[in-house]
């Protein structure tokens, strides 16, 4: 079988449309107008047979994106689940809010490593997800380990920041904090999933070069535009996020990039979610795709 992966969800936290925006976007989206496909918060179902998938992520959308996607249904009498694992890449809500959606007495491992680990013990909410049939299994960084059923995968470190609910709300500046990229491969095929990304430096360069496709962090176009579009106090970058445009944007920084490109984790605000907007014509002109919910890759 070939290595696929489900983009189960494509979107930054809030969605598209987002439930309290209305934006221009948000509202061609709400209104169903064709040139704006509504989109869930990101999350990436992997698979290596078909009949078995790891989530990279878990989004609060989980409950939608299960029912909207039918290899992940449950077959045949009772319960169960295609769903056999969830890698987690970071510790902010959009990335760990739909453990909970998982929580119906489903045998599931999750994959982590050690500091995320310890967001969900301090978080006794999570304590839903009963301990003798949901594994906890600590990953190290840079380290390959045996997912099951024919995938591996590596949790490679990403320039960072710590999730919002952990910042100092007084700090100039975040603090650094854990974001990781999941390689996941599979007989030597490989699909790279980065949703977060701060800064392009050398180190990531050659990290994304692993990867035949990657979906890489397309969160904002530009670096003030929740700023500039009256919706939020900071910018991009501040917010843990290059954007795409710009010298030292990933547009620019990546153009050389081998291999499949699609930008991913897609904030409401970013005019590439237009289908017919001039951004959008420059990053497929430059050759990146822009990633959809539903959208299927294979290796």
């Amino acid at each position: 079988m070939k290595l696929e992966a489900l983009i189960v969800g494509s979107a930054a936290g809030g969605g598209l449309p987002q439930w309290n925006c209305a934006c221009r976007l948000c509202r061609l989206a709400r209104a169903g107008d064709p040139s704006v496909e509504p989109r869930s918060e990101a999350c990436v179902a992997v698979s290596a047979d078909h009949q078995h998938w790891l989530l990279v992520g878990a989004s609060p959308d989980l409950h939608q994106q299960v029912s909207e996607n039918p290899v992940l249904h449950p077959a045949g009498d009772g319960r169960g689940s295609p769903i056999f694992g969830v890698l987690l890449i970071s510790a902010d809500i959009d990335g760990i809010g739909g453990l909970l959606v998982l929580r119906e007495q489903q045998p599931l491992q999750i994959f982590a490593p050690r500091a995320i680990l310890q967001v969900l013990e301090d978080n006794s909410v999570f304590g839903v997800l009963d301990p003798t049939i949901v594994k906890r299994i600590v990953v190290r960084e840079s380290q390959p380990f045996d997912c099951g059923f024919g995938l591996t995968s590596t949790l490679l470190p990403m320039p960072g920041k710590v999730p919002l609910y952990a910042e100092d709300p007084l700090a100039a500046e975040p603090a650094s904090g854990e974001a990781y990229a999941a390689l996941v491969e599979h007989e030597g095929r490989s699909i790279l999933i980065a949703p977060a990304c701060a800064e392009i430096n050398q180190s990531v360069r050659e990290t994304l070069g692993r990867g035949d496709i990657v979906l890489f962090d397309g969160t904002f176009f530009t670096d003030h535009e929740m700023i500039e579009g009256g919706l939020g106090k900071k910018s991009s970058r501040r917010m843990g996020h290059v954007p795409i445009e710009g010298p030292d944007g990933s547009l620019s920084r990546l153009a050389d990039l081998p291999g499949r490109r699609i930008y991913f984790h897609i904030n409401n605000t970013n005019p590439i979610l237009l289908n017919d907007s001039p951004e959008r014509r420059r990053v497929e002109g430059a050759g990146f795709e822009v990633a959809y919910d539903g959208m299927e890759l294979r290796l």
